[in-house]
């Protein structure tokens, strides 16, 4: 029988915290869109791709500062890239086009997640976020040039356009930050359900915000999601640390993996220099 101290621990309490504070997140970026969408701006890869600056520019410097070698292949990223920048288009597509959009763009999002918990598990958090930035911003660049250089012309950049544009970016950097700590923390699964939180807080934000008023079964429905994230993190302890350690071996066998490799690529080097003596262990 599980007690109340065994059920409400650190990483319980750190997750469901967490995962309340990317749903915001989300929200934010929603309200943000519908502005946009109110002044007659549509440009969803645009809005997305000052994140991946933001993203490339902050991680990628603290990686260049710590010069360690890449602990997963560059090309992973570049995949997740393109995933991560067509699942925003999509998500942010005129939903007139119909729910095949919604339903790839959703499709594309869980696989975005999914590789993005392996990537923070079994390679390093910011090399994720750098390559994620930098391939993104490239990828996001060439289809803007494609499919929103009309709509950006025609933007009329005053401070009600600008702002909810600049914090669209500003909540969606925030929100890709702290993805891969709940991803390391809990997983995806706890990721996903959290973000059903969203809509209502977004309930709560017309309430005080615009003063409108909703249907009580709002709040019954958000009670029901909450509940539902607790038990999922208090659930079975034994089968949460199974999951834990067959995550670690995983890890550790890739990490291997990673190093026999670097080291591998040493020694061919070294068999291939001329009498030029050099430490295998240098990075």
């Amino acid at each position: 029988m599980m007690n109340f101290k065994d059920f409400w621990t650190k990483k319980i309490l750190v997750g469901l915290g967490l995962g309340q504070f990317l749903s915001l997140l989300i929200t934010s970026t929603g309200f943000a869109s519908s502005e946009l969408a109110r002044k007659g701006i549509n440009a969803p890869t645009s809005q997305s791709f000052l994140n991946y600056v933001l993203l490339a520019i902050f991680y990628g410097s603290y990686m260049l500062y710590r010069r360690q070698s890449l602990k997963a292949k560059w090309y992973y990223y570049l995949i997740l890239g393109v995933v991560d920048v067509e699942a925003n288009f999509l998500d942010g597509s005129n939903p007139r086009l119909g729910d095949a959009l919604v339903i790839a763009g959703a499709t594309l999002y869980a696989i975005s997640n999914v590789s993005e918990e392996y990537l923070v598990k079994n390679a390093d958090r910011i090399e994720l976020m750098s390559f994620l930035g930098i391939f993104g911003a490239i990828i996001s660049a060439i289809q803007i040039s494609i499919l929103e250089r009309n709509e950006l012309k025609s933007i009329h950049w005053t401070a009600g356009a600008s702002l909810p544009f600049f914090g669209f970016a500003l909540a969606m950097f925030l929100f890709y930050s702290f993805v891969p700590i709940l991803l390391k923390i809990s997983g995806s699964t706890m990721l996903n359900l959290s973000l059903l939180t969203s809509d209502m807080w977004a309930v709560v934000i017309r309430i005080f915000a615009y003063h409108e008023k909703v249907d009580w079964m709002y709040f019954i429905a958000f009670a029901a999601v909450a509940i539902g994230l607790i038990i999922y993190s208090g659930g079975d302890k034994e089968g949460d640390q199974h999951c834990r350690d067959v995550v670690n071996e995983e890890a550790e066998r890739s990490n291997k993996y990673f190093d026999e490799e670097d080291s591998s690529a040493n020694c061919r080097a070294i068999a291939g220099s001329s009498g030029t003596s050099r430490d295998i262990g240098e990075k």
